[in-house]
């Protein structure tokens, strides 16, 4: 169902770069290490209409590193309330790379979280202005690491398959994923989760990759 990173739509497991991890799993996982180093996260979301934040709220504790979240499911929410710049939205389209970074230093800076964790494409079921369904960007920026200068800022770009519930799920999953990934530190260019280090967007800059050459709505 879902082929993790900017590979074409696939017959990879759904399971397959995760560990087969379900979204139970992971969500927990993600509270445990938050609590471990007594830091917050905060979630926007568009596609998944605050089903990542769902999923960390149903794991007790929750409720002492999950700061909220903003659905931003229209365009001019994410400009409005999360601050993404009108030009790169203009120039790239909601369902970019670089729309989801800046998704998720939004969410953090509007409810003073440590870390961010973003979401944006296509569930379904017709595609939206040139971005096919299934077409994923997901986002985690937060503190630097240890002995790091610059802020984690981490991009995941999928092409899924399936209905738009499935599409939905699995872009939970995968949230949570990168989410937990950047907590532990896992190296974020690990070429088979999908994971690219991103500098914050500027006019004219695209991502490696050819990651959000294009604009669509969600």
């Amino acid at each position: 169902m879902t082929s993790p990173g900017d590979a074409s739509p696939g017959d990879a497991p759904p399971g397959d770069g995760l560990g087969g991890l379900a979204t139970t799993e992971l969500a927990a996982a993600v509270v445990r290490a938050l609590l471990a180093v007594d830091r917050s996260v905060a979630t926007a979301e568009s596609l998944t209409g605050g089903l990542v934040s769902a999923a960390l709220t149903t794991v007790p504790g929750a409720s002492a590193v999950v700061r909220g979240g903003v659905v931003s499911y229209a365009t001019e929410v994410k400009q409005t309330v999360l601050g993404v710049p009108g030009d790169l939205l203009e120039t790239l389209g909601a369902v970019s790379a670089e729309t989801a970074v800046a998704m998720a230093d939004g969410t953090r800076r509007v409810l003073e979280a440590d870390w961010g964790v973003a979401t944006t494409g296509v569930a379904g079921p017709d595609p939206a202005e040139g971005k096919p369904v299934g077409r994923v960007h997901l986002a985690v920026t937060g503190p630097p690491s240890d002995g790091a200068r610059e802020e984690v800022r981490l991009s995941r770009t999928l092409n899924l398959t399936g209905t738009r519930d499935q599409i939905r799920d699995e872009t939970v999953r995968q949230a949570l994923d990168l989410l937990l990934a950047a907590l532990e530190g896992d190296n974020p260019r690990d070429s088979g989760t999908g994971k690219v280090r991103l500098t914050p967007w500027t006019p004219g800059f695209r991502s490696e990759g050819g990651i959000g050459d294009g604009s669509a709505t969600t």
